[in-house]
């Protein structure tokens, strides 16, 4: 069996001082540059927006940052401005090990849609392929670990399970949003999604 650490989007507006801050967010570095010792690949995302990117509450006039707006492919929250491309704030955290990267996967440049998941945009449908990469080199074991825990991580952590990978999301190595209990929620969702929380 062969076994990848995913590690979620751990960039600088994710982490203290960022235009979408996790609190706490700069304290998954550590553990996750741990976990890379004992991974067979490791594959890291990375949140990749134009400036024009509809999840951006900016981009809808009137709205207020965290309100939810219906887009074709279902609710949408609308997000602070962040990781727009080629911005510091896109960057990874400068001390996540990025040289243990078998490959960095961008997501989010598509403007018209979000992507919280790892393996398809968040109309469920369209694929980032992440999937086919995974099983080409045989790889049947997902840990995910990285920002934020109750969106991007649980989001690809559900996916992996529903398409035949063995997930697990590594706890000390996330941190959460935690808005409007999402965070709880998240939680619930991945047990019955059948990932382990370790």
């Amino acid at each position: 069996m062969t076994h990848a650490l995913i590690v979620i989007d751990v960039q600088m507006d994710f982490c203290p001082g960022g235009r979408l801050a996790v609190a706490g967010g700069d304290h998954v570095v550590a553990p996750i540059n741990a976990l890379m010792a004992g991974a067979d690949a490791v594959i890291l995302t990375q949140d990749w927006h134009p400036a024009d990117h509809a999840s951006f509450a900016d981009n809808h006039p009137g709205a207020a940052p965290y309100s939810v707006v219906q887009m074709p492919y279902g609710p949408q929250v609308l997000w602070p401005a962040h990781c727009v491309t080629g911005t510091q704030g896109a960057a990874f955290h400068p001390g996540l090990d990025v040289g243990r990267a078998d490959l960095i996967l961008r997501k989010g440049f598509r403007s018209g849609i979000d992507s919280y998941s790892a393996f398809f945009e968040n109309d469920r449908s369209t694929a980032t392929g992440l999937a086919g990469y995974l099983r080409d080199r045989g790889i049947d074991r997902l840990s995910f670990a990285g920002l934020a825990y109750d969106f991007c991580v649980a989001w690809s952590a559900m996916d992996a399970a529903r398409l035949g990978f063995r997930a697990q999301v590594v706890e000390q190595a996330c941190r959460a949003i935690d808005l409007d209990g999402s965070l709880a929620k998240a939680r619930d969702a991945m047990r019955q999604a059948g990932v382990a929380l370790v």
